[in-house]
């Protein structure tokens, strides 16, 4: 541990303003206010373009002053003193902003408005340029500012008496992620404050000498400087790029680490049986295993058969086959005297993997003891276990699960339960892993004589980035080609404010595939029409989609309620389904759907995943802009399962230009999912996707984007692959290992449970 960065605050700045950052920033320490880094930073010939600003949020910008007046107010005392800004600089011809290109752009204005602004009337004054800092409004369509906290240029309060003129205008001014209380010059002018007073000399370097001198590096104390009071723009620019190589290096050692801790416990080896319930499987299956599929299970097979514990992600495209290939993998444990547990993020998915194992099983599925474990069986017996399961069913699946009765054991967060415990665990699969966390799949491989084999599943296809920095404990396997027999599925917008009459057509398309014998289903943001759009229990609305107040949005409850007087649907049978049914009903529901019973069924996103009906040839998605473009394409993956040529229709009242509308545009212009993750990744915010706050928007990573920096997150991962093989416990490396602590710490679960 530092003793200079483990420092309160109040030590290096004062009681004072550690009160201030810690109640408006969160931060106490110093090495908390040294990685608050500038979001971008400003030049003071610089002045924002105006007619960019956005809306609803906090801005810090530059403008000059074209005119103040001030008036009384009308219905209490004090004055309004209105100040007319422009982003003019008065020079004609090429304007650079930013790096962009601004030439020949109209000039914008803004009216910025302070109450018994004293202050503001005597200093703006026509032809000052300003620094502004306060939340975009708009009144009568026009964007301006409400008291906002400002700072004239001409006289910087941060630089020396005798500061050189022209070196003062070419210096960068940094812009903080700033508060409505906080303006991002006072969280400069404090940390100006602690880089005088602290020992920046005595700050330790996770970045090993040879990598640093490799690299060019700045020493560690010059790019805190650098990058918090740059004197030229290339200041921060090299020191940016030492700390975010500082930054992938030390998140990649972590996940290193954590790989070659696991890689060095010692597992039971599961090598095949021959003449074993896997051989069986094998010979009865009706249907030829892809190219991917062979190899992706070859892979596995030659992993479980170590003595080392397989940790592997395996990410395919929806209906590309990877319940299969884990099904395959799962009967070589059984055979080899172990058991499975297969985790699912929902009972629905959970009560359909129960029913699709042991329908594809067929005879080799039984309700006898465990062939695996009794010794050359022929059969194994799967269980259900859900927490919803009544009390003397649930008994039962525990006692077959403890027992070794049970080879294959299906759950949902029940399986982590203290109360459950296994024969023998030699696998662990887990279905849709960013529903799920580190922690819980821990809690879990605890429950294992010696450290299980874990194969982790994803429908989402990852970008190679995201599944470097996200999933950098588990080797990666992808399946990129669809089994034989799955259809196309063709994906349409429907724009109902452009095209009203749709909406009619939508009922009578439904009915159209009813009618030749198919089924359709209907999905809704949100259950009851009292309802805030919660589209099921605990669930919030994906990352990056927006709620409009005074629109109504599709519910479960509703849409039944018109369907059943939709003359189009007369003697449709159709059935709703939601996160808040009776489990028992929710079973009978999916039940009755599978088996032809119900034609049309009205649900939430519970059936987002694992739900298998080849029947099911057409998917209506109402107000599908309330969803994000990886429940999207989960969602469509549902229909031409069987054969059957699929349609998907994203129906949405938006208008057209709308920025949700771009979403469903994407979704509609490819069905490559891997295509769509980047795209997803582009719209969503990163802390979502690396899996910081849900809720709050401010992602674990600081200096580090996944989409924009492979290169350098390559590199670390060499780098930190090579440390971390020579050195798996750091004992040579205690600046990074010190770092790697820090780093992950408070974040740790938010981070490492990606969501």
């Amino acid at each position: 541990m530092n003793a200079e960065l483990d420092l309160a605050l109040e030590r290096r700045i004062g009681k004072r303003s550690a009160a201030v950052i810690e109640k408006h920033l969160g931060i106490t320490s110093v090495e908390g206010l040294l990685n608050y880094y500038p979001r971008r930073y400003m030049s003071r010939g610089e002045l924002t373009p105006i007619a960019e600003l956005p809306l609803d949020e906090d801005v810090t910008l530059i403008a000059r002053v074209l005119s103040s007046s001030t008036r009384q107010m009308q219905a209490r005392r004090g004055t309004i003193t209105d100040v007319i800004v422009s982003d003019d600089d008065g020079k004609q011809g090429l304007r650079l902003v930013g790096g962009r290109d601004y030439t020949g752009k109209v000039p914008g204005t803004l009216k910025i408005s302070f109450f018994n602004g004293f202050k503001a009337k005597n200093e703006l004054l026509q032809g000052r340029r300003a620094l502004f800092s306060g939340r975009v409004t708009s009144f009568k369509g026009k964007l301006g500012l409400t008291n906002p906290d400002f700072q004239l240029l001409d006289e910087d309060p941060f630089s020396d008496a005798g500061q050189d003129p022209e070196k003062l205008a070419a210096m960068p001014i940094p812009v903080y992620p700033a508060t409505a209380k906080l303006p991002s010059w006072k969280i400069q002018k404090v940390i100006a404050t602690l880089l005088e007073t602290s020992d920046l000399g005595s700050l330790p370097d996770p970045v090993p000498q040879e990598v640093a001198a490799r690299e060019g590096f700045l020493p560690v104390a010059d790019a805190y400087r650098l990058i918090h009071a740059p004197e030229t723009a290339a200041d921060w620019k090299r020191a940016r790029d030492r700390l975010r190589y500082q930054e992938a290096l030390v998140l990649q050692s972590a996940l290193a680490r954590r790989r070659a801790q696991l890689a060095a416990e010692e597992a039971t080896a599961r090598r095949p049986v021959n003449e074993g319930i896997l051989s069986a499987f094998d010979q009865n299956l009706p249907f030829t295993l892809t190219a991917g599929q062979a190899a992706v299970g070859k892979t596995l097979a030659t992993e479980l058969a170590q003595d080392a514990p397989m940790n592997r992600l395996l990410q395919g495209e929806v209906g590309s086959g990877k319940t299969v290939v884990a099904l395959r993998a799962m009967l070589q444990v059984v055979d080899a005297g172990g058991q499975a547990a297969l985790l699912a993020p929902t009972e629905v998915l959970a009560a359909q993997h129960y029913d699709s194992i042991r329908r594809t099983l067929g005879p080799l599925s039984s309700d006898g003891l465990l062939g695996g474990l009794a010794g050359g069986g022929s059969s194994v017996q799967v269980t259900l276990l859900t927490g919803s399961m009544p009390t003397a069913a649930r008994k039962q699946a525990l006692l077959d699960a403890a027992s070794g009765t049970a080879g294959i054991i299906i759950g949902t967060h029940a399986l982590l339960s203290d109360n459950v415990s296994f024969y023998d665990l030699g696998l662990i699969v887990v279905d849709e892993q960013h529903r799920f966390g580190v922690e819980q799949r821990d809690a879990l491989r605890a429950k294992a004589r010696k450290p299980p084999h874990l194969l982790v599943m994803t429908a989402t296809p990852i970008p190679r980035t995201v599944a470097m920095t996200v999933f950098g404990d588990l080797e990666t396997s992808t399946l990129n080609e669809l089994p034989k027999g799955r259809a196309p599925i063709s994906t349409h917008l429907v724009g109902l404010a452009e095209n009203p009459a749709w909406a009619a057509r939508i009922w009578a398309r439904a009915r159209e595939e009813i009618d030749a014998g198919h089924q359709v289903y209907v999905v809704c943001p949100k259950i009851g029409t009292d309802d805030d759009g919660d589209f099921s229990p605990g669930e919030a609305a994906p990352p990056g989609v927006e709620a409009e107040e005074g629109r109504e949005l599709a519910s479960v409850t509703g849409v039944v309620d018109y369907l059943l007087a939709e003359p189009s649907l007369a003697g449709v049978a159709l059935a709703p389904l939601h996160g808040r049914q009776d489990p028992e009903l929710k079973t009978d529901t999916m039940a009755g759907f599978t088996a032809n019973r119900i034609k049309l069924l009205v649900s939430t996103t519970v059936i987002e995943v694992g739900v298998d009906v080849h029947n099911a040839t057409l998917m209506v998605i109402l107000d599908a802009d309330r969803f994000g473009i990886s429940q999207l394409h989960q969602l469509r993956g549902r229909v031409g399962r069987g054969g059957l040529p699929g349609t998907c229709l994203l129906v949405t009242a938006l208008e057209p230009g709308h920025p949700s509308r771009r979403r469903l545009e994407a979704v509609a212009a490819t069905t490559d999912g891997f295509v769509l993750s980047q795209e997803d990744l582009k719209l969503r915010r990163e802390g979502d996707i690396l899996g910081a706050s849900q809720s709050g928007g401010r992602s674990t990573l600081k200096l580090l984007r996944v989409l924009d920096h492979e290169d350098v997150i390559a590199r670390a991962r060499e780098d930190a692959q090579a440390i971390v093989g020579r050195d798996p416990l750091l004992s040579g490396h205690p600046e990074l290992a010190d770092a790697i602590e820090k780093y992950l710490n408070p974040e740790k679960e938010a981070f490492l449970e990606r969501g």
